[in-house]
Formats: C-alpha cells, structure tokens, sequence
C-alpha cells in the first residue's frame, strides 16, 4: 500500500441475506483528499464508509485502512478505530456526560491519556470546532448543531488518519446546517482527510477534490467537482442532479 494511501477497498462486495447491497467497489482515497459521496437513498453511501472502520463487514474482496487490511479474522479493530473518526446523522453523544467528557473518553480509554491530557486535549478541539464555552454543559441542553459540533471534536480528539462523515446534517434543522458544514469545510481547508456521505451538493461543490455517485451498491461516476455537476456522463447521475438540485 502506498504511503499516502489512506483507504483502499478492491473489487468490496457485500450482502444483507440475499440482498447485495455492495456491488465490487474500487475506491482509493489518499492523504489529504477530500471525498463526497453521494447517490439515492439505498444505494450503498453510508453502508461502505461504515465498513471502512468495520461498524459494518463485508464479505468479499479487501479494504485496507492506514496499512491494516479489514477481514473476518482480524482482532485489531480497536487498532483500526483509532485511526478513523466517524460522525453519523445523530451525533451518538452520551447523555450522561458533559461535552467536555464526552471529548476525553476516548482519549482516556481507548489512547490511555491521562485526565490531564485529554482535557487539553478537549479543550483544544472544542476551540477547533468554536464551542469552547459549552464545555460543561450536557448534549441535552445543546441545539442541533452545537451537538453535532460536539460530535465532531469528540471524533477530532483522537487525532485520526481520516474522518468519515455519514450525512452529518441530514437530521438538524435547516438554520443549524451552515454551521456544521462551515465546521466541516474549516477541516477540509485544514487538510484533513475526508471520506463525506452527504446530499449538501454546495459543499461538494465548494470543497471535493472527488465526487463519487453511487447507484445500486455500485460507483456508477466519479471526477471533480466541475466535471460531475457540468458534465456528468452517465444517465442516472444526470436524473439525480436533475433532481436534487432543484431544491
């Protein structure tokens, strides 16, 4: 595997019972690079990030993440999660917990840093997302996009290889979205390595080195940004973009 190889899946396939919902997936994604993935709902988006950290398995052919290869057998994903952040659609924070502590956990157990350093370590990524003030308050007393926020500087502190983004904004209100995407569009201007499920074609626009539109379970196009909105090439990207961005 290449050094700046940071995800790399061949020839992935995978099935829920007799359903295939991941059709020989090619996909690379290097250091640094910023990647939308989009597509219709049930197409297969949000199923292959999740295998790209193992909340999800495949069953055929091979993903390779930070030089450790995901296969059936394998002991070592704690290994592969430190260094793969993931946000989902709902931020998943413990309610029991302040922000700040939802921020040290994973330093402290997974890293094993101690109280003193995950709280600077917290502290530093809640200025990096700009919530520092809310430290010490629960995810029940934030709005929307302050948890999501949250989220993300929770996934930060553990300083991954990669983040991957599973439609982030789709359950916050629409006044609470510009504010995870600005934080967003800040990490990728950053040079943090991103892999992003999202329907937010603006940010695609703004902010993918590479669009990938998937169909069926399977890539069905893939190029820059200005190629995919200007000229895509296949028929069911075109019925897509035609689609959502009407809206």
């Amino acid at each position: 595997m290449s050094m700046d190889l940071i995800i790399e899946a061949k020839d992935v396939a995978k099935w829920y019972g007799a359903f295939q919902v991941l059709k020989d997936i090619n996909l690379t994604v290097r250091k640094g690079e910023r990647i939308v993935v989009c597509g219709p709902s049930g197409s297969g988006k949000s199923t292959l990030i999740r295998c790209f950290n193992r909340l999800e398995a495949h069953q055929k052919g091979e993903i390779t993440v930070n030089g450790i290869t995901l296969h059936d057998r394998m002991r070592n994903v704690a290994e592969v999660r430190k260094n793969v952040g993931m946000v989902f659609q709902h931020f998943n924070l413990f309610p029991h917990m302040t922000v700040l502590m939802n921020c040290m956990v994973g330093p402290m157990w997974i890293k094993g840093a101690s109280a003193v350093e995950a709280k600077k370590i917290a502290l530093r990524f809640l200025e990096r997302v700009r919530i520092p003030e809310q430290a010490n308050k629960y995810p029940v007393q934030l709005s929307g996009g302050q948890q999501q926020r949250v989220a993300i500087a929770r996934s930060l502190c553990m300083e991954p290889a990669v983040m991957l983004f599973d439609e982030p904004t789709s359950a916050l209100d629409p006044e609470m979205v510009s504010e995870v995407l600005d934080t967003m569009t800040s990490l990728a201007r950053d040079g943090m390595t991103m892999v992003c499920v999202t329907h937010e074609m603006g940010f695609a626009r703004a902010v993918a080195d590479r669009v990938i539109f998937m169909n069926s379970g399977q890539i069905v196009e893939e190029g820059n940004p200005e190629a995919f909105f200007t000229n895509p090439q296949h028929d069911r990207t075109k019925l897509f973009l035609s689609q959502i961005l009407k809206h």
